[in-house]
């Protein structure tokens, strides 16, 4: 039941922050001085936050299915793939250029 709330919890995340809402959420933008707000392209930061609470939710569905199915190589799977996005999330979030205005 938790796990449901999880899931959908970071699937409403993903597409709030999808449609380009929600940069308040984001941890370090959100405390930034309005200066150093402008730098960045806010929408691209959203959408690259978004897409990435969509993937963590559908390997959150992994761990689901292996309660269902009573699967541990499902539950694997799904936690590698959770590990993994986390730090892809991480390390291309902070190549700063990436998101910089132009």
């Amino acid at each position: 039941m938790l796990l449901c709330i999880g899931i959908l919890s970071f699937t409403v995340l993903g597409v709030f922050l999808l449609n380009g809402k929600g940069t308040f959420l984001i941890a370090g933008y959100n405390t930034s001085s309005k200066e150093e707000k402008a730098k960045y392209d806010k929408l691209a930061l959203s959408k690259f936050y978004g897409k990435t609470f969509l993937a963590l939710s559908g390997s959150m569905v992994f761990w689901l299915l292996s309660d269902i199915l009573q699967n541990n190589s499902l539950f694997i799977i799904g936690l590698i793939l959770f590990i993994s996005i986390i730090v892809f999330s991480l390390v291309y979030s902070n190549l700063g250029i990436l998101f910089k205005k132009e």
